[in-house]
């Protein structure tokens, strides 16, 4: 872990409880245990987060290059929409359940 810094904090009442009910359960040993594993969740979010910001800015300037050099396609609003609609039952058949037969 490496130098420790100790640090004072002031939480909401009700995260407060969230953090002592977390080691009177028994899943930590510690307050300190609770925060520090937030934070490590907070710092792979932020790092998600940042991750689909660059991943976004790619798709945005590869949009804006295919407007500089005159690739567009009309604009179809039923073709969008029936495309989403398959992409959306197609993921909804993948994710559900397949039924049980009955013996």
């Amino acid at each position: 872990m490496g130098t420790i810094a100790r640090l004072t904090i002031t939480l909401p009442a009700d995260m407060a409880g969230l953090v002592k009910g977390a080691v009177k359960g028994g899943g930590y040993a510690s307050t300190s245990e609770v925060i520090r594993e937030a934070l490590r969740d907070w710092n792979l979010k932020r790092d998600l987060q940042s991750r689909q910001l660059a991943a976004l800015k790619v798709d945005i300037d590869r949009g804006l290059a295919d407007l500089a050099e005159g690739r567009l396609v009309s604009y179809d609003r039923e073709r969008i929409v029936e495309r989403g609609r398959k992409q959306f039952a197609k993921r909804a058949s993948s994710v559900s359940p397949k039924p049980r037969k009955r013996t």
